[in-house]
């Protein structure tokens, strides 16, 4: 099925700047809503940005200002470009994608993807 799958993470010093990218293998019209999510060690997975269909955004408090999430109107897939970079946003970034899927009989699903590493160090 559909599997989304992140890249662009890495090691990055603060104030520093990275850009993740998620692909989803499924067609633009069929994709729905798209979300970051990341998990920081000992904490619980908090929704970073997302992003609607239609190209409306909405971020958590932590990253506004600092992130922003987008959608390639050409290929099936979305990026968040991480400005600024804090310690803080150390975790697991993970892609989360909506997609109808099915044939004649169609259900809206959410796909995982597998998440990439950022660490913000010094």
């Amino acid at each position: 099925q559909v599997q989304p799958v992140e890249s662009g993470g890495g090691l990055v010093q603060p104030g520093g700047s990275l850009r993740l990218s998620c692909a989803v293998s499924a067609s633009k019209s069929s994709t729905n809503d798209m979300t970051w999510y990341r998990q920081a060690p000992g904490k619980q997975r908090e929704l970073v940005a997302t992003i609607t269909s239609g190209g409306s955004t909405n971020y958590a408090d932590s990253v506004k200002g600092r992130f922003t999430i987008s959608r390639d109107s050409a290929q099936n897939t979305m990026y968040l470009q991480m400005n600024s970079l804090k310690r803080e946003d150390t975790a697991v970034y993970y892609c989360y994608a909506e997609v109808w899927t099915g044939g004649d009989y169609q259900v809206l699903q959410g796909y995982w993807g597998q998440g990439t590493q950022v660490t913000v160090s010094s």
